[in-house]
């Protein structure tokens, strides 16, 4: 079974990683990473805070279109193409499929996080003092180290950007040392940003089961703001908006995620605040991404077990 899954999990990521939308969002992000390094010009000895905090604002926002794009599109390609039908004529379950394809929407994620995470890192770090020929040989010395992988190896230029994106964070934490504030900012921001779109792409994955591409866009969309704003709409006073909305506000709140604890104010992230353990914060977020990740996934399987494709 863990054969079966890990297959569809990185052809997945293989057809993810070709999408021109993805590459496009990517360049986005890395553009945004470097144009933090301008707003924070204007600001007076805050240069590497602005640079961490737009830096972790954009790679919950890309992280979370991309784990919308290819969750409410992945698996309806393959149906729309009839690729899928050769794929369970073999003894693979339509669970198993599913779980699959979320598995290579998740790894596919964590390369564009610590990707971009990074970058942001080893801005941070020449902002604080470090080299920028040292941050920046270092960094092309990686790329061009991929290149030359890539061109020895076919299987290198689509799977070669895992370790090489897992490389690339690793310099940003080592040189970005000297601001040892904007990295915790950073990691821990880009952890929970991984865990949020664990949900998100779990949720885009319930609604592709069932749905066209851009329903499941839109319904995505829904529960990510209503989960955004989870907790203000279980506190809409009734003096304003009545006991009919307030109580539907009140109700949507409860039924779907709260996303709110994965964008924490910065003083926890920068473990300014006393009573409040990072660790501790991260690893229950953790469990409540596994356990509505799981929740959703079998309501998922459930849907597409019985879905009828003719």
């Amino acid at each position: 079974m863990f054969g079966r899954i890990s297959a569809i999990a990185l052809n997945t990521y293989r057809e993810s990683l070709r999408a021109r939308i993805l590459i496009g969002l990517a360049g986005v992000a890395f553009a945004v990473a470097f144009y933090s390094i301008i707003v924070g010009a204007y600001t007076l000895r805050n240069g590497a805070r602005v640079v961490s905090d737009l830096g972790v604002a954009s790679i919950s926002v890309f992280s979370i279109a991309v784990a919308v794009i290819i969750g409410a599109t992945s698996l309806y390609r393959e149906l729309e193409q009839k690729t899928i039908f050769p794929i369970l004529a073999r003894p693979v379950r339509r669970g198993e499929h599913l779980v699959g394809k979320y598995l290579g929407t998740l790894l596919t994620l964590a390369v564009f996080i610590l990707a971009d995470a990074g970058l942001v890192l080893q801005i941070s770090a020449v902002l604080a003092g470090r080299s920028l020929a040292l941050v920046a040989g270092a960094g092309a010395a990686s790329l061009a180290a991929l290149g030359v992988v890539a061109w020895r190896s076919p299987l290198a230029r689509t799977y070669g950007f895992i370790p090489w994106a897992a490389v690339f964070l690793v310099l940003g934490v080592l040189f970005s040392g000297g601001a040892p504030t904007e990295r915790r900012v950073v990691l821990a921001g880009s952890a929970l940003a991984f865990l949020e779109v664990g949900i998100v792409a779990a949720v885009a994955t319930l609604f592709s089961s069932f749905s066209t591409p851009f329903l499941s866009s839109l319904l995505t969309l829904g529960v990510f703001l209503i989960g955004r704003n989870a907790d203000s709409l279980a506190r809409l006073p009734v003096k304003y908006f009545g006991p009919q909305i307030s109580a539907a506000a009140h109700a949507f709140s409860k039924v779907v995620p709260n996303l709110q604890i994965y964008v924490p104010p910065r003083p926890l992230l920068a473990g300014e605040v006393a009573d409040a353990n990072l660790l501790v914060y991260l690893g229950w977020a953790a469990i409540t991404c596994a356990g509505w990740a799981l929740i959703l996934l079998l309501v998922a399987a459930f849907v597409f077990k019985r879905r009828d494709f003719l």
